[in-house]
């Protein structure tokens, strides 16, 4: 990956969508806000509600299309992400909606899990849930090949989780990407019309899998919105109106790439248990089904719950 795509941060963590490409096209990427949240809504607000959880950190908020879910839903919502780029569509939207009381008390900020704990600050005893979906852990590199910063996140995300509370926690099937060579087909979470194709290439230090990195081909002007709406996505709940983009009207042919650490689903939860000390229950689900209902999910999300 060219090294334009990274912005060195605090302890050497890169924010891949630094220089804007992704998060400039995220919407064109996900599609319809509404089709996407649709898939697991109902299961993560029955989740959360089930178990009283009333104050949700959201460590990977990207553009907020999760936190604007919770929020709608009434739970109280801390918001962070790495990328000041993606957290900006954030902040956008709580302007845009300031005058709606839990628009109002919604709180964004731009955080790093290596140091999160220092970066933001735990309520009480800690936050009710944690969320981390989209795939979003597996942008954390193995910096030295001992995954001591995957551990270290974790055990952050640990320290914010209160006793009895629980963190929903996703990657994608990286077994049957590193079996197959390819991401499956289907994708519970990123629906747009303008995704023309998507590539896949591993990269193996010392014949082990170190990397995973996908390219991403969209054409926007595939997109309905396009010519309806003077290329923003509005439609289905997406960002506010502002002034045009010349960089996006003059092109709507977009390439970004992102990289990944490719989580085996055992490997992971044994990493869950050891961050957590064991004192967790632990259940899997695919693609926010039952473990072993769909054959091949596209993900596996993990229920964690903090012991007392």
């Amino acid at each position: 990956m060219g090294d334009s795509i990274y912005r060195t941060r605090s302890l050497g963590v890169s924010d891949q969508y630094a220089d804007g490409k992704a998060a400039k096209v995220w919407e064109h990427y996900i599609g319809s806000r509404s089709e996407r949240t649709e898939v697991y809504r109902e299961w993560l607000v029955k989740l959360l509600r089930d178990r009283g959880c009333q104050r949700v950190l959201d460590v990977a908020c990207g553009t907020g299309i999760d936190s604007v879910m919770l929020l709608k839903e009434g739970f109280k919502v801390m918001s962070c992400d790495l990328s000041d780029k993606m957290v900006m569509h954030a902040f956008r939207e709580r302007w845009a909606r300031r005058k709606e009381e839990a628009f109002d008390e919604w709180e964004i900020d731009v955080a790093n899990w290596l140091t999160l704990d220092g970066d933001i600050s735990k309520p009480g005893d800690g936050f009710d849930a944690i969320i981390c979906i989209g795939n979003s852990f597996a942008h954390l590199p193995d910096f030295d090949g001992t995954q001591s910063s995957h551990r270290r996140a974790l055990r952050n995300f640990a320290k914010m989780l209160k006793p009895g509370g629980v963190m929903v926690i996703d990657h994608r099937n990286y077994d049957a990407i590193l079996d197959t060579g390819k991401a499956p087909e289907k994708n519970i979470y990123y629906h747009g019309s303008s995704i023309k194709d998507i590539t896949t290439s591993v990269t193996y230090v010392d014949a082990k899998p170190a990397t995973i990195t996908l390219d991403y081909f969209l054409d926007t002007s595939l997109a309905p919105e396009h010519n309806n709406n003077n290329n923003k996505v509005v439609q289905n709940g997406g960002s506010p109106p502002r002034h045009k983009d010349k960089d996006v009207e003059e092109d709507t042919i977009f390439r970004f790439q992102l990289t990944y650490y490719p989580h085996r689903l055992n490997s992971f939860t044994s990493l869950l248990y050891e961050c957590f000390d064991n004192h967790i229950t632990h259940t899997v689900y695919g693609d926010y089904k039952p473990k072993g209902e769909v054959e091949t999910p596209a993900y596996y999300i993990h229920v964690v719950e903090k012991n007392l």
